[in-house]
């Protein structure tokens, strides 16, 4: 227990060192902080000093101005006579950064998000060792990589709700895939909550969370599954009614000076479909905004979730469902995959299940663990090359951080399709690199080696022993241990 605490203390610390490298670094050529993040901010402000959403005097004030030299991009519209503005982004992040902004302005914000991350690379941890049982010493090399790489290290500064949304998807997957408690559903429930209340963009996740746990446990749990429902379906008419009487709208889009033709302009007016179908791997392979690109471990993604169908690990439907949800959503439902902001923005809520799926991967296979490995501490090397050509006004993480001069990124991405261009040449570069991805998830299936997990049991406990099974599918190494509680 006690080496298991030191590891989540690493893996925080870990995260918390490489996030705060990037505090000072550039968003664009005239801001540290731009694009939504001032809007966050402001409202936060607000909160903090004016106990409202109301950022109308904060605008009129150019209280921006210690973060955003230029003038601000306002997003939003009067809502009445009076003038009041309220920004067109869910208020939660600003709720959790209220006091970190009156206390100590966007330093103490970004430091607040930079410890959130941490929090969120630790109870990933914990959620990898103690629900799926996997090797701490590989969970803990994998997950402090990866959060230490992009895009979790990205937001964990930049002002933006994937990092708290994180937070709250494994939080809620740590619950699910536990017992189902009553003190357990009440936090669960909270949790659950707190994603829509980030962004209405994760409602699809909440949904399939909500409807995993009640497939789960409606057999055997049905008074708890009845009073689960209920508190759901409270919180999502709290959730409707406040929005319609504050935003004028169902979402907060109602608002934005962008939507003023009806709020769900926001997944586009005129959706292409079969378009937005290339982003399947786009999100994945696109040389400026994919995963693979800043961070090549995640080449090792569709190898991981196929080896764990194929092993029917328990509770891994939970993870699947999520990753499978939430990709849709970055797919088909977000307005662009390519934006005024960091790569793999509308995958970072499903990362966490991504990771621990990586981990299962790498405990079983030695090769693709040390590809991992390498492939992570070359997105955290990016990262850091990266932070300081946007700290010392070379490059910013907003304009122009593609042209960066990391020689492993400047390699991978000029042999990786442009999705922005999707021309023959990137037709072609996309199909090369999907049957490269296939066939290595092909030999992972089939193949025989790899190390076995070191500590892979089933646990089953009552009030007065613990039967615990050991071993792998050949050998089994069965022990009763009998333990006293206290009356």
């Amino acid at each position: 227990m006690r080496s298991f605490k030191l590891k989540l203390l690493f893996v925080f610390l870990s995260t918390l060192l490489v996030a705060v490298t990037a505090i000072n670094a550039r968003a664009t050529y005239g801001a540290k902080i731009s694009v939504d993040e001032p809007q966050y901010l402001l409202t936060a402000l607000s909160l903090a000093e004016d106990f409202d959403l109301d950022i109308s005097d904060e605008l009129d004030e150019q209280r921006y101005l210690p973060f955003h030299e230029l003038r601000l991009n306002q997003q939003t519209i009067d809502l009445n006579d009076s003038g009041q503005r309220i920004s067109p982004h869910d208020p939660l992040l600003p709720l959790l950064l209220s006091i970190p902004m009156g206390l100590g302005g966007w330093l103490a914000s970004k430091i607040a998000l930079a410890v959130l991350a941490a929090i969120t690379a630790a109870a990933t941890l914990w959620v990898a060792v103690r629900r799926f049982n996997i090797s701490a010493n590989i969970a803990t090399a994998v997950v402090a990589i990866l959060y230490a790489s992009p895009p979790m290290t990205s937001y964990a500064t930049q002002i933006y709700p994937e990092i708290p949304a994180a937070l709250a998807l494994i939080t809620s997957l740590g619950i699910i895939t536990g017992t189902a408690t009553r003190a357990n559903i009440i936090a669960l429930t909270f949790s659950l909550t707190a994603l829509p209340w980030l962004s209405v963009k994760y409602v699809p996740v909440t949904a399939a969370l909500v409807a995993y746990f009640l497939y789960k446990n409606w057999r055997n749990e049905k008074k708890k599954t009845y009073f689960f429902t209920a508190v759901m379906a409270i919180s999502a008419i709290v959730y409707l009614i406040i929005h319609k009487r504050i935003y004028g709208g169902w979402t907060v889009y109602a608002t934005g000076d962008h939507f003023v033709n009806g709020e769900f302009e926001v997944v586009g007016r005129n959706p292409n479909i079969g378009a937005r179908t290339r982003r399947l791997s786009g999100l994945l392979l696109d040389k400026e905004f994919g995963l693979i690109p800043w961070t090549p471990a995640f080449i090792a993604l569709i190898p991981a979730f196929a080896f764990m169908i194929k092993e029917r690990f328990k509770e891994t439907s939970s993870l699947l469902l999520c990753v499978c949800v939430g990709w849709a959503v970055a797919t088909w439902v977000a307005l662009t995959m390519h934006g005024w902001w960091w790569p793999g923005r509308q995958l970072v809520v499903i990362l966490p299940a991504v990771i621990i799926s990586m981990a299962m991967l790498a405990e079983k296979f030695r090769l693709w663990r040390w590809f991992i490995y390498l492939g992570g501490i070359s997105g955290t090397a990016a990262w850091l090359w990266l932070a300081f050509e946007a700290t010392t006004d070379r490059r910013t993480l907003v304009v122009d951080f593609h042209e960066t001069t990391y020689p492993i990124y400047r390699a991978l991405s000029s042999i990786l399709p442009d999705f922005t261009n999707y021309d023959q040449s990137a037709l072609l570069l996309n199909t090369i690199w999907l049957l490269g991805i296939v066939f290595f998830s092909i030999l992972t299936l089939v193949s025989t080696s790899g190390s076995s997990p070191t500590k892979s049991f089933i646990r089953y406990e009552t009030k007065t022993q613990t039967l615990k099974i050991q071993g792998t599918r050949t050998k089994l190494k069965i022990s009763k241990q009998v333990s006293e509680h206290a009356q």
